[in-house]
This record gives structure tokens, sequence and C-alpha cells, in this order.
């Protein structure tokens, strides 16, 4: 079992006749992916990789009954696509860019929950169900069917933490890429109530950085309603006060408000596995399994 996507997954390209988009399109084809439209305005009657193009989300959700967009366009037009996307009403929307504007995602996030749309990043590497379907831009072939269900918001902290377990036959259900810009669309606290329900997820891993309250609010989220084991990576220990680190939202603040410490401090609290590296996350992974 996986859920946000898997074999009946009917995904628009928004962005396909871009380089990435279409470089994307043709890997996720490769993987599997029923990649049934792309959309890009002024651009309809085209095709990409074989995968016919529409100016609008709208037409091609009528046409190809998709029910899901991952978005290859530059951050100053990912309002508009977005938007167009959960207004047609296609239920699960992936942001990739880096880099929208706040008050761009403070609009769609609020939007996107008005409307019943899942919506995730910005800034997100997308959404794989290893041996299914994958929504974005991972290297898949670093990915393997398991039990341990991942949630990241760094990219490359995730590929490192997945190709650790591969060397180690560690497998995954499903694996996300939350996004590490300011305002998400959904946090981790919205995703482990998913983690939570899905059968095939044993173990669940949460990869975090300094910055933000959204590691605070899922410790409490946790320590109500979570039974499975959660292992947390917390980045940036190092990282100055009022500094902005790799991603928009890693800011330590002055008064050390979204510190890695404090992050630490609830997690542990909620019962959650703390581990100091990718290294350490995976060695406490391999533990768990086989404590079972």
């Amino acid at each position: 079992m996986s859920f946000l996507i898997d074999n009946e997954t009917r995904l628009i390209v928004q962005g396909i006749t871009g380089r990435e988009g279409a470089f994307h399109t043709e890997q996720m084809l490769i993987y599997g992916t029923q990649v049934v439209a792309g959309v890009t305005p002024g651009k309809g009657g085209a095709e990409v990789h074989g995968v016919p193009v529409y100016n609008t989300v709208m037409e091609a959700k009528v046409k190809h009954g998709a029910n899901a967009a991952v978005l290859f366009v530059p951050p100053k037009f990912m309002y508009g696509a977005a938007y167009e996307a959960i207004i047609s009403g296609i239920p699960l929307v992936i942001t990739i860019a880096e880099g929208v504007p706040v008050h761009d995602m403070l609009r769609l996030h609020h939007l996107a929950r008005e409307k019943g749309c899942r919506l995730i990043g910005p800034n997100s590497f997308g959404i794989i169900s290893p041996g299914k379907a994958k929504a974005g831009f991972m290297a898949h072939r670093i990915f393997s069917e398991g039990s341990v269900g991942l949630m990241s918001r760094s990219a490359t902290n995730a590929y490192e933490t997945v190709f650790l377990m591969q060397q180690k036959g560690i497998g995954q259900s499903t694996c996300i890429g939350v996004g590490g810009d300011m305002i998400p669309g959904s946090p981790f606290v919205d995703m482990l109530p998913l983690f939570e329900a899905d059968e095939q997820t044993e173990i669940i891993v949460m990869i975090g950085e300094i910055g933000g309250g959204e590691e605070e609010l899922a410790a409490a989220y946790i320590s109500e309603h979570v039974t499975k084991p959660v292992v947390a990576l917390i980045a940036g220990k190092n990282a100055p006060k009022d500094t902005s680190m790799g991603h928009a939202g890693a800011i330590v603040s002055p008064d050390g408000e979204g510190s890695a410490e404090n992050k630490e401090a609830v997690l542990r609290a909620a019962g959650v596995h703390i581990a100091e590296g990718t290294e350490h996350l995976v060695e406490i992974v391999e533990q768990l399994i086989k404590g079972k």
C-alpha cells in the first residue's frame, strides 16, 4: 500500500515544455508513472515524449481524468500555475520551485485547504512510492520498496539517508519532499496521519531543519496520536542565529526560536528517536527493524 501517489495516479506536468519539465517527464515515464498530459499556456497541441500538451489544466483534467499535478515552473509563475491547478479540482499539487514569494504561498496555503487540495512544497523534490510511481525530480534508482516512510524538508539529506538505507537493504514505503521554503503547503503535521494510517509503513523518518515551528507541531501530534516509532534528524546545529542557511525557512531567530536544540528537546519528550546525522539515523532504523 502507498498513499498520495501510486499505480493509479494520473499525472499532469505543468511547465512540461521547459528544459526541466521535459527532462523529468521522461524520467517519470521511464519509472512507470502515468504522465497523462502536460500544460504550457500557448503550447497546446504539442507533444513532449509522446505526452499531449494543453493550454489549461482544466482541459487536461477533463480529457485525461488527471488526479495529480507537478509544477516545473519558475517561482514567479508558481502562484498562477498552482492557483489554476487548485481551482480546477486537482486533489494533489506538487510544487518544485524554490524561493516562491511568501505572500504567494500564504494565499495558496489557505486556498488549497479551502478547496480540499493537498498542496506539497514549494522547494520540494516531489513524492515517490518506490516500485509504483514518482512525481518529482528525485534519482529513483536509489529508492527501493519497503516499510520506512520518509518526509524531509531537505532533498540532499533525504537522498543521503535513502542511499545509506539502500546499502543496508532497507526500503521505503512513501517518501515526501515537504520542502524547505518558509511557508510549506503541507508541513510534517499534515503528513503524520497519512504515515500512521498506511499499512505498509512501519517506521516513520522525519528530516527537519532549523527555523520555523514545523517540528514542534509534529512533536505535539506524535505524542498524542502516533503509535509507530519515529526517528528524526534536525539539520543545522552549528548555524549562526539570524542568518538564513540554504533554504529560505532555515533560519534561527535572535532569541533562539527555531534552533536545532529546541526542536530536538520537544521531539525527544514526545518519544521520538533523535539522530545526530544520517549514518546514525540509518543505524537507529536498522535497530528498530531488527527489534520487531
